[in-house]
C-alpha cells in the first residue's frame, strides 16, 4: 500500500496544481465549468489536464426557452445552401444525442448544424445528463457529474417514495340526456407522473385553478405538446382514443373532464403520484411549568399544510396512514431556586419528584359509516400521577400547557365502493332473440375490485337482444339460455380474485374459444401476486409462494353448432351446456301438465298424466334434457269414460 501511495504521488507531482474555475457555460438550467493544469515532466503525464463540474443548477425562467432551441434559432439568419430557414431543434437523438441538430420549419429537412451542441446542454428533454464537450456525460439528481442519485416517484432526490402516493383509478362515462360532459378526476398541485387513456367517442379537456384562485380551460383539439399553467402536457388523439401525459410536478390544480360526443360509452383509466402535502411539524417548547424553583416544559406536533405554509387542523394529517405524528419532548426548565423575598413562584404547585399532568383519552368510538364520511368521538380528560403511580382526575387548567386532544374526529372520508359495469357480451344467437351478458364489478376508492356494495343498487347482467337477421334453420333443441355460457363466464369474472397483501393466485381473463363452432378449449394466465403497500404496486411471485389450489387454466367452451349441421349434443356438449350450471339445474324441472285423452270415448278408458320439462320464471315448455338432473316423476294413470257404450 506504501507503493502504491507512493506511486500515486510520483504521478500527480507531474502536474502543476489545478487552475482556477472558468465560468459556467449557463446562468441558469445547469451548465459546466472546467479546470485546467499544465503537465511539468518533458514525459507524457498520466491523467487528464481538464476537470469539469456542473454549476448554475437554478431554474430557468419559463421565458428563457429550451438551451437547445436558442442554439438552434442562432442560424436563423445564416443562409442554408441559398436559403434562410427557421430552425427548430431535434431531440432525443439515440445515435448523437451532443449534435446541434435542427429541422426547418414546415419542411422535412433535419440538418447537423454543428457537431457539437454547448456544454450544459441536456442530452435528453426527460434528463438531467448533459452534453460536455461533445460528450453526453451522467448527472445525478443532485447535480453532481458522474452520480447515479435518482429522484424517487415523488420527485426527491435520493428519497423513499414516502412523500407522495400512487392514485389510480378508472373512470366509465354514463350517458345523460341533462349531462354534456363529467368530471373524471381532481389531480392536485404538485401531482407527478399523470397518464390518463380515454376509450371511446368522446373527448378529454382540462380545467386548472392556480394557487392564486386563477382558472382556465383547455379543450385538448389537436395532439401535440404545449404548455398549460407552466406544466408541460402531452397530448395525442386517435379516432378512437386519447392519450394524455403530464410528467410534472403540477403547478396547478388540474380536473380532467369528459365532454360527451356519441351515443357509445366511453372509459378512462388514470394513475398519477400525489404529494402528501400535509405534514406533522414539531413544534417549539412550550413556556415552563414554573419560574422558579424547577418546572417542565413539552414539546407538541403541528398539522403542517405545505401549499399554504400554514398551520390546519389535525385531521388532514390523519388522513395519510403515512403520517407518524412525533411524541412529545420533555425537559426541566427554571430549577434556580426561588428568591425568599418573592416566595415559591410557581405556576403549576409540582415539584421536581412529581410527573406532569397529562391528558388522557378513551378509544376512538367506531366510525359511524364504513365510507363516504363519517364521525368518531372519544372522552378526553386531565390526570395527574402520583409518586406510588396511582391515577386520579384533576382540573382542566392544570394540563392547558398542551393542547387538549379533540373529542370528535372525520373517519372513513374515502369514497363508498360502487358498481362498475363492463360492455356487453355479444348476442348469445346470430338470428333471432337471444341474450346478452355482462360483468359488474364492485369497485373501491381505489379502483380495485373489492366487496361491500348494495345488492339492491347493483345493475343487471343480462337482458334479451335481438339480431336483425332472419332464422331459416329448424328450430333448435336448446333454448338461448343453454347456448355460449356467458352468464357462468360473467359471475366468475364478478367473483374473481382481487390482488391483497398476502401471495395469492390471481387468474387472467380466459382467451377466445379455440374453435368458432362445435366444442373447443379456452386457455388462461395464472399468476402468483402480491400487492406492495408501501409502493401500491402488484408483484409477481414464484407459483410455489402461493397457497391452496390453483385455479384451473384450460377449460372446455362451446362456440354453437357448426354450420349445416343439425343441433345434436355430444355428452361432452351436454355438460358444457348443462351439467356444470347449478343455475340450469336450479331452473328448470318437471311438472305435470295435465292428462292426454281419454282412451276411450266410452265403456271406460285410460289417460295418462303429461310430463314436461318446465322453465320455473317463465312457465315455458322446454326441452327434456334442461331436465335431465332432476328424477322423472312416475307415470300416473285414472280411469275416464266409464259409462256404458250404447248398443250399436
Amino acid at each position: 500500500s506504501s507503493r502504491t501511495a507512493r506511486s500515486e504521488e510520483d504521478r500527480d507531482s507531474l502536474w502543476d496544481a489545478w487552475g482556477s474555475w472558468s465560468e459556467c457555460s449557463r446562468t441558469c438550467g445547469g451548465g459546466a465549468s472546467y479546470s485546467l493544469r499544465r503537465c511539468l515532466s518533458s514525459k507524457i503525464c498520466e491523467g487528464r489536464n481538464i476537470r469539469y463540474r456542473t454549476c448554475s443548477n437554478v431554474d430557468c425562467p419559463p421565458e428563457a426557452g429550451d438551451f437547445r432551441a436558442q442554439q438552434c434559432s442562432a442560424h436563423n439568419d445564416v443562409k442554408y445552401q441559398g436559403q434562410f430557414y427557421e430552425w427548430l431543434p431535434v431531440s432525443n437523438d439515440p445515435d448523437n444525442p451532443c449534435s446541434l441538430k435542427c429541422q426547418a420549419r414546415g419542411t422535412a429537412l433535419i440538418v447537423e448544424l454543428a457537431p457539437k451542441v454547448l456544454d450544459g446542454t441536456r442530452c435528453y428533454t426527460e434528463s438531467l445528463d448533459m452534453c460536455i464537450s461533445g460528450l453526453c456525460q451522467i448527472v445525478g439528481c443532485d447535480h453532481q457529474l458522474g452520480s447515479a442519485v435518482k429522484e424517487d416517484n415523488c420527485g426527491v432526490c435520493n428519497g423513499d417514495g414516502s412523500t407522495c402516493r400512487l392514485i389510480r383509478g378508472h373512470f366509465k362515462s354514463q350517458l345523460s340526456a341533462s349531462k354534456l360532459d363529467d368530471t373524471v378526476v381532481a389531480i392536485p398541485y404538485g401531482s407527478r407522473q399523470v397518464r390518463l387513456v380515454l376509450k371511446g367517442p368522446d373527448h378529454l379537456y382540462l380545467e386548472t385553478k392556480t394557487l392564486q384562485g386563477m382558472k382556465s380551460e383547455n379543450s385538448l383539439s389537436t395532439t401535440g405538446s404545449f404548455l398549460v399553467e407552466n406544466s408541460s402536457i402531452d397530448f395525442q388523439k386517435f379516432p378512437d382514443k386519447e392519450i394524455l401525459r403530464i410528467s410534472g410536478p403540477l403547478t396547478a390544480d388540474f380536473t380532467i373532464k369528459i365532454h360527451y360526443a356519441g351515443a357509445a360509452d366511453s372509459s378512462v383509466q388514470f394513475i398519477f403520484y400525489q404529494p402528501i402535502i400535509h405534514r406533522w411539524r414539531e413544534t417549539d417548547f412550550f413556556p415552563c411549568s414554573a419560574s422558579c424553583g424547577g418546572g417542565y416544559q413539552l414539546t407538541s406536533a403541528e398539522c403542517f399544510d405545505l401549499r399554504s405554509n400554514r398551520v390546519v387542523a389535525d385531521q388532514y394529517c390523519h388522513y395519510y396512514p403515512e403520517n407518524v405524528k412525533p411524541k412529545p419532548k420533555l425537559q426541566e426548565c427554571n430549577l434556580d431556586p426561588c428568591p425568599a423575598s418573592d416566595g415559591y413562584k410557581q405556576i403549576m404547585p409540582y415539584d421536581l419528584y412529581h410527573p406532569l399532568p397529562r391528558w388522557e383519552s378513551t378509544p376512538w368510538t367506531a366510525c359511524s359509516s364504513s365510507c363516504g364520511g363519517g364521525i368518531q368521538s372519544r372522552s378526553v380528560s386531565c390526570v395527574e400521577e402520583d409518586i406510588q403511580g396511582h391515577i386520579s382526575p384533576v382540573e382542566e387548567w392544570k394540563c392547558m400547557y398542551t393542547p387538549k386532544m379533540p373529542v370528535v374526529q372525520p373517519c372513513n372520508i374515502f369514497d363508498c365502493p360502487k358498481w362498475l359495469a363492463q360492455e356487453w357480451s355479444p348476442c348469445t344467437v346470430t338470428c333471432g332473440q337471444g341474450l346478452r351478458y355482462r360483468v359488474v364489478l364492485c369497485i373501491d376508492h381505489r379502483g380495485m375490485h373489492t366487496g361491500g356494495c348494495s345488492t339492491k343498487t347493483k345493475p343487471h347482467i343480462k337482458e334479451e337482444c335481438v339480431v336483425p337477421t332472419p332464422c331459416y334453420k329448424p328450430k333448435e333443441k336448446l333454448p338461448v339460455e343453454a347456448k355460449l355460457p356467458w352468464y357462468k363466464q360473467a359471475q366468475e369474472l364478478d367473483e374473481g380474485t382481487a390482488v391483497s397483501e398476502e401471495p395469492s393466485f390471481i387468474p387472467e381473463a380466459w382467451s377466445a374459444c379455440s374453435v368458432t363452432c362445435g366444442v373447443g378449449s379456452q386457455m388462461r394466465l395464472v399468476k402468483c401476486q402480491v400487492l406492495l403497500s408501501f409502493s401500491q404496486s402488484v408483484a409477481d411471485l414464484p407459483i410455489d409462494e402461493c397457497e391452496g389450489p390453483k385455479p384451473v387454466s384450460q377449460r372446455a367452451c362451446y362456440s354453437g353448432p357448426c354450420s349445416g349441421e343439425a343441433t345434436e349434443y355430444t355428452p361432452e356438449e351436454t355438460w358444457l351446456l348443462h351439467g356444470s350450471l347449478q343455475e340450469f339445474e336450479e331452473l328448470y324441472d318437471w311438472e305435470y301438465e295435465g292428462f292426454t285423452e281419454c282412451s276411450e270415448s266410452c265403456g271406460g278408458g285410460v289417460q295418462e298424466a303429461v310430463v314436461t320439462c318446465l322453465n320455473k320464471q317463465t312457465r315455458e315448455v322446454a326441452d327434456e334434457t334442461l331436465c335431465v338432473s332432476s328424477r322423472r316423476p312416475p307415470q300416473l294413470l285414472k280411469a275416464c269414460s266409464l259409462d256404458p257404450c250404447p248398443p250399436r
